[in-house]
């Protein structure tokens, strides 16, 4: 199966013509997912749909079972998945509002989260040197331009554990980084996604610009923007969805050649997340 599957706000429910189909409780080895994984249709594309947070917004970025939520997805049969994400601007030209496609990210969390599916006699390494699925970023960042969006092609994504945003001095150490975006939520998620072998790519949408400029910005604000950015998302998220179902491509899985430890040495238990992983 080569299915789609959007990791992220809870604003799916408002997407037009949106049917939903059935709920699926996913169990995992590595625990529960945010919530139950929503099928849905979407203009006759099915269509799979995972609130990062919960569907109550409970759950905070270093909470999230980002090990669980994607391997339920991967075991639903998902190979392409589009992560929706709230970000903050670390560049004067990316004002918020602006739409930006990631090709890469930067890992500047604190060691809390669970980030590989490996380990436990299970020995592996998969590169993320690109972690972003190429083909599937510039669908979603040609789709925003022809819905009249502003959108920014390419640029780094840092993740922070947060909950807290920046200090000042943190945000100007990024900015010297030379990261564009800033967000708490796509690493490990990304990572993992490599791991699973899965097709992945960011829809970033900022909402302020983090706290390196002079104003001030109110939490708020920044919420108020968030809105009307998932007005927007509401309104391209078809477009790619319908695109993408049509103009499906051959993922490269790296982890098949990362696996390291024979099968025959697994445990029966350790054989079923290769084999989901792997397939």
């Amino acid at each position: 199966m080569s299915e789609i599957g959007i990791i992220g706000g809870s604003g799916i429910y408002a997407l037009e013509g949106i049917e939903i189909k059935k709920e699926h409780e996913v169990q995992t080895p590595f625990g529960n997912p945010s919530d139950k994984i929503i099928e849905a249709e979407l203009n006759g594309v099915k269509v799979f749909f995972l609130p990062r947070h919960g569907r109550s917004h409970s759950v905070l970025p270093h909470e999230v079972n980002y090990r669980a939520n994607i391997f339920a997805l991967k075991k639903l049969g998902v190979e392409y998945l589009i992560s929706v994400s709230a970000v903050g601007s670390l560049k004067e030209e990316l004002p918020p509002k602006t739409f930006v496609t990631p090709d890469n990210f930067i890992d500047w969390t604190k060691g809390k989260r669970e980030r590989t599916f490996f380990g436990n006699g299970i020995v592996a390494h998969v590169s993320t040197a690109y972690a972003v699925e190429e083909k599937l970023r510039k669908i979603i960042h040609n789709c925003c331009v022809s819905a009249d969006i502003k959108c920014s092609d390419g640029g780094s994504y840092i993740c922070i554990e947060g909950p807290q945003f920046s200090s000042r001095a943190e945000s100007e150490i990024y900015r010297g980084f030379g990261a564009s975006i800033i967000g708490m939520t796509n690493v490990p998620e990304s990572y993992l996604a490599k791991e699973a072998g899965m097709a992945y790519a960011t829809m970033a949408m900022v909402t302020d610009y983090d706290c390196w400029k002079e104003e001030h910005c109110a939490v708020d604000e920044i919420l108020r923007v968030m809105k009307e950015n998932n007005i927007n998302a509401n309104k391209v998220l078809p477009s790619i969805i319908s695109f993408l179902s049509q103009n499906k491509f051959e993922v490269n899985k790296e982890n098949r050649v990362g696996i390291m430890s024979p099968m025959e040495s697994l445990s029966e238990a350790q054989k079923e997340i290769v084999e989901v992983l792997v397939k």
